[in-house]
């Protein structure tokens, strides 16, 4: 009776560590339509992950074997999707460096933030949320660092190396992204930045209409551009595994997770849960990609070094 009753135990545990790996094995299929609610799942997925050591406590403390057993099937379904997330994947070597950062329209440290990325070594830079006062100082800091550079409402892009056929891009009723061409010693290089739309997180679930719709204009830019190599950096408001974006990211690289070391979360900067600051290129590939220390921003900084 002993054992029976050993095997009982823990079931409620059992059916929550199993619950845990049927969201992560079929994330994909909670419909999207009622609150937005898959796109929120896909973007904080790797999180799911937590339930495995919040459920071990309970199934130690009492020492139930079924509950054990069942923790296993998140274990190998996490580890299946994100184990190889945790191993440094960059390498040597590398013809460009860029780096994206949101640097927030409320920032209180505008220069300092400012002089922290010209300090980065990146060839080119690419900024979202400039806005009032403060566009004037990255434009005198940067300046002294890039001796080419655009700003286009409330995104600009600082290179070392020529830039042509620079335009903005109506993604939104104003301008929040602009395409430009770097020419750089390897050749012209169609580099993008974009600011999505905002979400929102509220009763009425996750709010990303108006980010879904951003989306799939900057997809549409992205499949008439005729050049090869092209970059597309900025801050996504959203993961690449978010179903939403698809559009974007369909025929790019991310660089995080091509060779990027770990997930490269960005927001909070305070203690960052996702990666919705992206870098994504077809056409180069991707021999490291990073996060910045903090700034002034709500943002962390993202680089990454590029063959092309």
């Amino acid at each position: 009776m002993a054992r029976t009753g050993g095997w009982r135990r823990g079931r409620a545990t059992a059916a929550l560590a199993a619950a845990d790996g049927l969201v992560l094995l079929l994330h994909r299929a909670l419909p999207d339509r009622v609150g937005h609610l898959g796109s929120l799942l896909d973007t904080l997925l790797p999180w799911v992950g937590l339930a495995v050591p919040v459920l071990l406590v309970p199934a130690l403390v009492r020492r139930a074997p079924i509950a054990l057993i069942a923790l296993l099937l998140p274990s190998v379904v996490w580890l299946s999707m994100f184990g190889g997330t945790l191993a440094s994947r960059q390498s040597g070597g590398g013809d460009l460096t860029v780096l994206s950062h949101n640097v927030d329209e409320q920032n209180p440290d505008p220069a300092g933030t400012a002089r922290a990325l010209a300090a980065s070594g990146a060839d080119v830079v690419g900024l979202e949320e400039l806005g009032g006062a403060a566009a004037s100082t990255y434009e005198n800091v940067l300046g002294a660092a890039y001796r080419y550079h655009t700003v286009q409402d409330t995104v600009g892009l600082w290179s070392r190396y020529p830039l042509t056929g620079t335009s903005p891009l109506a993604i939104m009723p104003w301008t929040r992204a602009l395409r430009t061409t770097v020419h750089t010693p390897r050749g012209p290089v169609a580099v993008f930045v974009a600011h999505l739309a905002s979400v929102r997180v509220g009763p009425t679930g996750f709010a990303t209409d108006r980010r879904n719709d951003s989306a799939r204009l900057l997809a549409a830019a992205l499949g008439h551009d005729p050049l090869r190599r092209t970059v597309v950096m900025g801050d996504f408001n959203g993961s690449t595994g978010d179903r939403a974006l698809s559009p974007v990211v369909r025929g790019l690289h991310s660089t995080q997770d091509v060779a990027g070391d770990g997930f490269g979360f960005t927001w909070p900067a305070a203690f960052p849960v996702a990666r919705i600051d992206q870098i994504l290129v077809r056409g180069a590939v991707p021999v490291a990609s990073w996060t910045l220390p903090r700034t002034g921003s709500d943002h962390l900084p993202v680089a990454a070094r590029l063959r092309l």
